[in-house]
């Protein structure tokens, strides 16, 4: 028995003929719950941003520089956000000191010089889960090992310490992925030429993947410095007289600070907690907005 020549002509059924009445509604519903969804998360997050700048905006406006230079006191319309505002830019610092680096590392490592065995995946598979953990984890891991261990106590580099490990599986997430992205004719160019490995990825992959890099360790220090769980469970304080001297130092942070004013009853301190939630957001977008330049200046185009 012959086959025909009408065998082998190709189907005239368009993509997704198919589908019974069932899934079509299926299809459909499902759409329409995620934009649902989407919706009332922008509506919350505008209503939200809405109420913080209708109670603070009037505080921050009155004297923009007495708020950002003054020092916390008793009396809310005197209160300022120095301390807080200072101590959150040492600690993104020491944060980024130590991640960037252990990060990147660890990411050249996994990428171009780890095995492929189960072990390596195993690691990659769990650097990949602990960017989920929440930050509270974080937090006691910091209690537990630097705080009473390593007997750091609540110090500047006891929280430093525990949003850098906080960042690192979403930096080493982002290094691999940008890493991943330099084709692989880079490397073999290098080769042909009589490079080494290492000189191949300190001189071409590594510069190729830096502004991926750098992208994914800006929007990492973003959510670190907008955390509150973990420097509350490691002890440091709320409210902080004096900036630290030392990285042994007691420090205070934004997010601390704002959790301490909206505790508090008189409605003033709700107004500066609010003008205090206008600074971290601000700086929140500052930092976002680097990370989109860099990735939009920087990026190579293969």
């Amino acid at each position: 028995m012959t086959a025909t020549t009408e065998a082998f002509v190709p189907s005239t059924l368009r993509r997704g003929a198919t589908r019974t009445t069932g899934k079509i509604v299926a299809d459909l519903a499902f759409s329409a719950v995620l934009f649902v969804g989407t919706i009332v998360g922008v509506i919350a997050l505008a209503a939200l941003i809405w109420s913080i700048f209708d109670n603070g905006w009037a505080r921050l406006a009155a004297d923009p520089a007495a708020f950002l230079t003054g020092f916390v006191s008793r009396f809310p319309a005197r209160a300022g956000i120095k301390v807080a505002l200072v101590g959150s830019a040492y600690l993104m610092l020491l944060t980024a000191l130590f991640c960037f680096p252990v990060g990147v590392g660890a990411a050249i490592y996994l990428e171009e010089f780890a095995p492929r065995n189960r072990v390596t995946n195993f690691v990659e598979a769990n650097i990949a889960n602990l960017a989920g953990v929440p930050s509270v984890v974080y937090g006691l891991l910091g209690l537990g090992i630097f705080a009473r261990f390593l007997r750091m106590g609540p110090s500047l580099l006891a929280g430093a310490l525990a949003l850098g490990v906080m960042s690192l599986p979403v930096i080493i997430v982002a290094a691999r992925e940008a890493i991943r992205a330099v084709p692989q004719s880079i490397r073999l160019g290098a080769y042909a030429l009589g490079a080494t490995k290492w000189q191949t990825v300190r001189r071409q992959v590594l510069p190729a993947a830096l502004p991926g890099t750098l992208t994914g360790t800006i929007l990492a220090l973003s959510r670190a410095i907008g955390e509150t769980a973990p420097l509350l469970v490691i002890g440091l304080p709320i409210v902080i007289f004096s900036l630290p001297n030392d990285v042994r130092d007691p420090v205070s942070a934004l997010p601390l600070l704002i959790f301490d004013w909206t505790s508090r009853a008189q409605p003033a301190y709700a107004e500066a907690a609010a003008a205090a939630s206008i600074v971290l957001l601000a700086l929140l977008l500052a930092m976002n907005a680097m990370a989109i330049f860099l990735r939009n200046r920087y990026t190579i185009r293969w």
